[in-house]
C-alpha cells in the first residue's frame, strides 16, 4: 500500500543551511537527519572527506505534510530545475515493483529499485513525462 507522496528536494552541498532555512521560514520541525558520513562504507565508492557532513537524508514535517532534502550525490551533476523529486513511501516490495515498472514505461531508470541500508526496496526514475521520483519502501521495527 502507498503510505504517501511529498516533494524531496535536491541541494548542491547546502542541505544543511536549507534545513535551517525551512526551520525559521516555514517553522519546519527535523524528524531526521543523515549525511554522508552516516554511510557503511564501500570499497567501490570513498565518500570524499569535504562531503561528509552533506546532507544525505532530512525529514522535516511542516504542519501535516512532509519535505524531504538531500544534497547531491558526489560526483553527480546538480541541474537546477530537475532539482525536485516526488517521493512515494510503500509498505510492500512486491508492491514497489510493481508501482516502479508501471512508472518507468517510456521513462528512464536512474537507480533500478534494489534493497539498500536504509529501505529493502529503493529505486528512482524520470516518467515520460519528465518528472523524476523516487520510490522507498518502509517495513515496521521489530
Amino acid at each position: 500500500m502507498i503510505l504517501g507522496v511529498n516533494p524531496y528536494l535536491v541541494t548542491n552541498g547546502n542541505g544543511n543551511e536549507a534545513v535551517e532555512f525551512y526551520k525559521a521560514s516555514l517553522g519546519a520541525t527535523v524528524q531526521d537527519v543523515r549525511t554522508f558520513a552516516d554511510m557503511p562504507e564501500s570499497p567501490d565508492f570513498k565518500v570524499p572527506e569535504e562531503v561528509k557532513n552533506y546532507i544525505l537524508h532530512a525529514h522535516l514535517k511542516i504542519g501535516d505534510a512532509d519535505l524531504m532534502i538531500s544534497d547531491t550525490f558526489p560526483g553527480q551533476p546538480h541541474n537546477v530545475g530537475d532539482n525536485i523529486t516526488i517521493a512515494i513511501h510503500l509498505d510492500n516490495v512486491e508492491e514497489a515493483k510493481e508501482l516502479f515498472a508501471k512508472l518507468q514505461d517510456g521513462g528512464n531508470v536512474i537507480m533500478e529499485l534494489q534493497e539498500t541500508f536504509w529501505s529493502p526496496g529503493y529505486g528512482q526514475l524520470v516518467d515520460k513525462f519528465g518528472i523524476s521520483w523516487q520510490l522507498n519502501v518502509h517495513l515496521p521495527s521489530k
